[in-house]
């Protein structure tokens, strides 16, 4: 892969759901902070340029110490993750050509998922993982009315990273920021200012750690894979 390629880590968040002060990708994920999860993935891959954490101001400095990682910046956020990717995004290289945005809370991110969605990007520019919902959807009113049930072969369930052309994307942001719009992901900005967004199918256990329940679940994923590991170590 030829293309430049930039990373940038949402990390500035604290993640209220999760019922303690501590910012959830600091917590212990099978005795590592979550954060450094996903940290490492990046930075083993030789076609990854550039790897920046956006993490809270007051946290800066603790950030880095914590990862220990001499190929990854780490700088203040904003006050919205929106906010604090675009600060990100600004600290890239001006001749980065792909981006891959992620969240520092989504730990089990494969490095197999992260190659097949830039040479997916080298090829139709705008994409996202994404997984098929498997449960039944229902859209409801405000005192819990069903209105409808949702087609669900439809509706699919973002992932990230989700990679784009960078100078699109920094465009897209830019828009966005003198229009005061502020969307859930990135796809959205891209998919209102620039163009269309493709999917490809992500990682069921590409799970986003929010809740105590995440965090269970999450290190039952790890020793999982550590025992499939073992096995096949064993077998050869």
């Amino acid at each position: 892969m030829d293309e430049v390629v930039g990373v940038v880590i949402a990390a500035a968040g604290k993640g209220q759901r999760m019922k303690t002060d501590i910012n959830k990708q600091f917590l212990l994920l099978a005795g590592q902070p979550v954060l450094k999860y996903s940290v490492e993935t990046f930075s083993a891959l030789k076609e990854v340029s550039q790897v920046v954490v956006v993490a809270h101001p007051q946290e800066v400095e603790h950030c880095r110490r914590l990862l220990g990682n001499e190929r990854v910046q780490v700088v203040a956020g904003g006050k919205e993750r929106q906010d604090s990717v675009y600060l990100g995004l600004r600290t890239l290289a001006q001749d980065t050509k792909l981006v891959a945005v992620h969240d520092g809370a989504r730990p089990l991110l494969s490095s197999a998922l992260v190659l097949s969605l830039l040479h997916k990007a080298t090829e139709w520019g705008a994409v996202i993982p994404a997984v098929p919902v498997k449960d039944t959807l229902k859209e409801v009113t405000d005192d819990g009315v069903i209105v409808s049930t949702l087609d669900r072969t439809k509706i699919w369930q973002a992932q990230t990273p989700q990679v784009f052309p960078y100078r699109s994307l920094v465009y897209a942001y830019e828009q966005a920021l003198a229009e005061g719009f502020y969307a859930t992901d990135d796809a959205s900005l891209y998919e209102r200012y620039c163009g269309r967004v493709r999917v490809i199918t992500g990682d069921y256990r590409n799970i986003k750690i929010t809740t105590p329940d995440d965090l269970l679940i999450a290190e039952a994923l790890i020793r999982a894979s550590r025992s499939d590991s073992l096995k096949e170590r064993n077998r050869q």
